[in-house]
């Protein structure tokens, strides 16, 4: 593909990106607000959240493969579309107050983030060397528009109808067929088939149990996870602590920011400094906002909180990602990144899932201090690796 051309592939993806994530943070913004009207129980308010990252789970296999088959087009146009009718369902679920229905809506927009995670991956397979990197982070970095977009959309539909974030559901299907729109216009070079994959690819097993692919999924997993959970929690303990729906919509704001802004030059710096350092300093990131959130439950705290958050992820997701397309082959996309993506999900839906139980019965700082341990093992396993590839590639002395 000439320069141009992967240039625009790029550009594409980036923006079908950008409209993607402005749908997850609607309903990251909104979800647990909408839930707890109609939940009977307040540990049941993130419940339209977790089922999106059900959804994302369930779905993350066999959109992988089929991809494998006919093309990340077609698969991308109809993620696009289940985000639409996701949309639609959830909006129902408001309008005659039903959480299973509002719940069901959010899992299938969690299908549509099951084909959309592999928008990086095809951002990859795209670019050349020496632009793959840069290309997944400027592709990530679509999702500025949505630090913007998502609690914008999300606080105007809030009140826009009779029942309450109705019309944020309904903002959300109009977004996901945008989406579905620009994404006819994408073209990236054919996937190998499914037989060809099974019959040349190394067992799934094989490749899983490479250092370096654990590494890179424990890492994104560790970056998704905690972001998730703090996330989740942050607009209904915000609201806890006395903070209105527009002062929480602008923390998003500031932490999705925190999570995209970054990608214009995360490719840069692991391209200086390599991919197991700036996953490092990830880890450390995330610390950070650990410790900021016992600052206190201002405005300030919360949003330096996020924003650490957000930043700590970017750097964490992206280095595992970069550190994960080195431990396959062609043949072995498919299976390698359905695995890495599907488990990253079932973290992220267990993250978010608990995140209301772990609110109520922990309340906000003790739950972002009890993610320390998880952070450390996080720490020392990118620090194995490194110590185990200085001593796998140290030159012999001759003697």
């Amino acid at each position: 593909m000439s320069g141009r051309g992967m240039h625009r592939q790029v550009f594409l993806l980036a923006s079908a990106q950008a409209l993607f994530q402005t749908v997850s943070v609607l309903v990251m913004t909104v979800g647990g607000l909408a839930g707890s009207k109609i939940a009977p129980s307040p540990a049941l308010a993130t419940m339209p959240i977790a089922a999106m990252f059900l959804g994302t789970a369930v779905a993350t296999f066999p959109a992988s493969m089929w991809m494998s088959r006919v093309g990340r087009r077609p698969g991308f146009v109809l993620g696009a579309l289940l985000g639409v009718a996701g949309g639609v369902t959830a909006a129902l679920g408001i309008w005659i107050a039903n959480l299973v229905l509002l719940s069901l809506g959010t899992m299938l927009v969690g299908a549509y983030q099951a084909f959309a995670q592999f928008y990086r991956f095809a951002a990859s397979e795209v670019a050349d060397e020496a632009f793959r990197p840069r290309a997944i982070s400027l592709v990530l970095g679509g999702g500025i528009v949505a630090a913007f977009a998502g609690p914008t959309v999300a606080r105007f539909g809030g009140p826009l109808l009779e029942a309450e974030y109705l019309g944020s559901f309904l903002l959300l299907s109009l977004v996901s067929l945008l989406a579905a729109a620009i994404l006819l216009g994408l073209k990236v070079p054919a996937a190998t088939s499914a037989a060809s994959s099974l019959a040349n690819g190394r067992p799934w097993m094989a490749i899983v149990s490479q250092p370096a692919y654990l590494v890179a999924l424990f890492g994104a997993a560790t970056g998704y996870g905690v972001m998730i959970l703090a996330m989740t929690a942050t607009p209904i303990a915000m609201v806890h602590h006395h903070h209105d729906l527009s002062t929480a919509a602008t923390v998003i704001q500031l932490h999705v920011l925190g999570m995209f802004l970054p990608s214009f030059f995360t490719g840069s710096l692991i391209a200086r400094f390599g991919v197991l350092r700036i996953m490092f300093v990830g880890v450390m990131v995330l610390a950070g906002h650990v410790l900021m959130t016992l600052s206190g439950t201002g405005f300030g705290s919360f949003a330096a909180a996020l924003i650490l958050l957000g930043i700590g992820w970017n750097f964490l997701y992206i280095g595992g990602t970069t550190l994960l397309i080195t431990t396959y082959t062609p043949a072995e996309k498919g299976r390698a990144q359905a695995i890495n993506d599907m488990t990253i999900f079932v973290v992220g839906l267990a993250c978010s899932f608990g995140a209301g139980a772990l609110l109520q019965g922990l309340g906000w700082q003790t739950l972002n201090l009890a993610l320390l341990p998880w952070l450390a093992v996080a720490a020392l396993a990118v620090l194995w690796l490194g110590y185990r590839q200085r001593r796998l590639f140290k030159p012999a002395h001759a003697g």
